[in-house]
């Protein structure tokens, strides 16, 4: 991932679940910065949260 934290922020909220994970595997399998490693695991959770939310209302 070659992206910096600004454009990490401002492409976030547009990415799915599995692009979110693809970035936080991909960011711990290079870089492995604490701060962005956080950041998308919490996003991923988030999302995750709220697709198993659905599925178990549905």
């Amino acid at each position: 991932m070659n992206l910096t934290w600004r454009e990490l922020l401002a492409k976030m909220p547009d990415m799915g679940e599995n692009e979110i994970k693809e970035l936080l595997v991909q960011e711990h399998s290079t870089r492995r910065r604490t701060t962005v490693l956080l950041r998308l695991h919490q996003r991923f959770c988030a999302l995750r949260a709220e697709r198993e939310r659905k599925e178990l209302m549905a």
